[in-house]
């Protein structure tokens, strides 16, 4: 397969010879264990910033798996009789995994990421040669139709994502694969959509050289491949969310104005979904002068879902187009090419009287409910991934608080959950806090303000006497009247409900 200005790509219809070569990588210790003990850890992590220099300076020898690096994720010319030692050769340059160069020379005409899963398996991410990594400064000037590898923002997007056993997902603008390779394991029947057909074809060589099963892989921009009548029970996307002048690279940019494809992926995906299902998206968002963020982004969502918005980073509108100029490669060129595309971003944000954007993850989940409920929310904090099991947790929360009045939840049981710990503030000598705060250390690591009820209330919860008892016996030891502190204390629940720091017991 060929693009304009782009390699061709090995053959996707060759499962056998992608087979072969799985064989021989893993043979060779070509994992992402394998690198790591190559390596060592500094340069690992330089490959992830795509510095080559460590990485180089690592592979001197002549093992089969410093072989595979050289070859695969350095792009460099290799021995052909050193390659054969280690690959089937012949069959690889026959479906051009492989071509030959220089007088008896082969070089890779794709990258190829070890790649771990959650579960341990040893995958690998195919990408345009150069295209591995994603990020500010990556290697060479990003072009047109280019297929990226494995970045921050999908590795995000994989441990988000609710992992529970679903018959249908959806995957739109796959990219390179990833989020399509996720999903294999725990769906019967997956779907990649993406505008970008060279896309398709290198998710086909991911899933292949994976050992997944194939996805049925369909052309075309976001949900516009899906049939009127499909429903999933699964779906994500890492969608093209900058927010640019022109729709200059497929990969990135949305071609809609300002933060419009999000907005309409989120509106769209509802009626996409089967009851229960999920979808799950990464996104930018317009902060507009004279309107709430928050307002803008509970507009998007559709009915009949539940949604939780986390906005996880914002940056004003100079530090935006600086990161994506870079991400280009802009900042290496021409001087005055650099001014001027800067200056169209920056008008591009005056006109729509943008101020920031914001970043984040926008999960939906379809409820019959006749009260859908909403949240969002700031939190640039530190969050323990993977998050899907806290996410699928925060919806099920919810569907248990809409459940249950307050006669309801006082008649309940509930436990704090594992590694909540208990911060007293206050000055030194004081005989009471000033304030308590309850501190997660897993999950969305929350920390939340409670008073010394709310705090003994918590301590106290594992799962065998009710709230009402509980907060009678707290009444009786600090001398208050048991009927006012049952009357105020529920909403202090709910929210310790809600935000993960009690559970139901049973």
């Amino acid at each position: 397969m060929t693009d304009s200005g782009l390699a061709p790509l090995p053959a996707s219809d060759r499962p056998d010879i992608a087979a072969r070569l799985r064989d021989a990588l893993l043979a060779a210790s070509f994992t992402a264990d394998g690198l790591l003990d190559l390596l060592g850890a500094p340069a690992y992590a330089a490959l992830a910033r795509s510095e080559t220099v460590p990485v180089l300076r690592a592979t001197r020898g002549d093992t089969p798996l410093e072989t595979l690096v050289r070859l695969f994720l350095l792009q460099q010319p290799v021995p052909h009789a050193r390659v054969a030692a280690v690959l089937p050769v012949e069959e690889a340059l026959e479906a051009g995994w492989l071509r030959r160069v220089g007088g008896d020379e082969v070089a890779a005409t794709v990258d190829v990421r070890p790649y771990g899963g959650p579960g341990g398996e040893d995958w690998f991410i195919v990408s345009d040669l150069g295209c591995a990594v994603g990020g500010a400064g990556g290697i060479g000037q990003r072009d047109e139709g280019v297929v990226l590898g494995v970045g921050g923002a999908s590795t995000t997007l994989a441990g988000i994502t609710v992992r529970t056993p679903v018959a249908s997902a959806l995957d739109l603008g796959t990219g390179s694969g990833i989020q399509a390779l996720h999903a294999a394991q725990h769906a019967t029947r997956v779907t990649a959509t993406d505008l970008n057909p060279r896309a398709l074809h290198i998710t086909a060589l991911t899933l292949a050289l994976s050992g997944a099963p194939a996805a049925d892989l369909r052309e075309g921009s976001l949900f516009e491949p899906v049939r009127d009548d499909e429903t999933f029970d699964l779906i994500v996307s890492n969608p093209p969310f900058v927010i640019s002048p022109r729709a200059r690279l497929t990969y990135r940019d949305g071609g809609m104005g300002g933060d419009d494809l999000c907005r309409s992926l989120v509106q769209e995906a509802g009626e996409r979904l089967n009851e229960g299902g999920f979808a799950q998206f990464l996104a930018n968002w317009q902060h507009v002068a004279g309107e709430d963020w928050q307002d803008r982004l509970r507009s998007w969502v559709p009915r009949g879902c539940d949604a939780w918005i986390v906005q996880r980073e914002v940056q004003d509108v100079t530090q935006y187009a600086e990161l994506w100029l870079r991400d280009a490669g802009d900042h290496r060129g021409d001087p005055a090419e650099y001014q001027a595309r800067y200056d169209a971003w920056l008008d591009e944000f005056e006109a729509r009287k943008v101020r920031a954007v914001g970043f984040g993850w926008i999960t939906l989940r379809r409820t019959g409910s006749a009260e859908p409920v909403v949240t969002v929310e700031e939190w640039p904090h530190p969050v323990e991934q993977p998050l899907g099991e806290t996410i699928r947790a925060h919806f099920e929360r919810l569907d248990y608080l809409r459940e249950h009045d307050d006669a309801a939840l006082l008649d309940s049981r509930f436990k704090l959950v594992p590694e909540v710990v208990q911060e007293q503030v206050g000055l030194p000598g004081a005989e009471d806090p000033e304030h308590v705060v309850l501190r997660q250390h897993r999950g969305m690591r929350r920390a939340t303000k409670v008073d010394t009820v709310g705090a003994g209330f918590a301590g106290v919860c594992d799962g065998t006497l009710s709230a009402g008892r509980i907060l009678d016996a707290i009444a009786q030891l600090v001398g208050e009247d048991p009927v006012v502190l049952r009357d105020r204390t529920p909403a202090q629940i709910r929210l310790l409900v809600e935000q993960g720091f009690l559970e139901p017991a049973g």
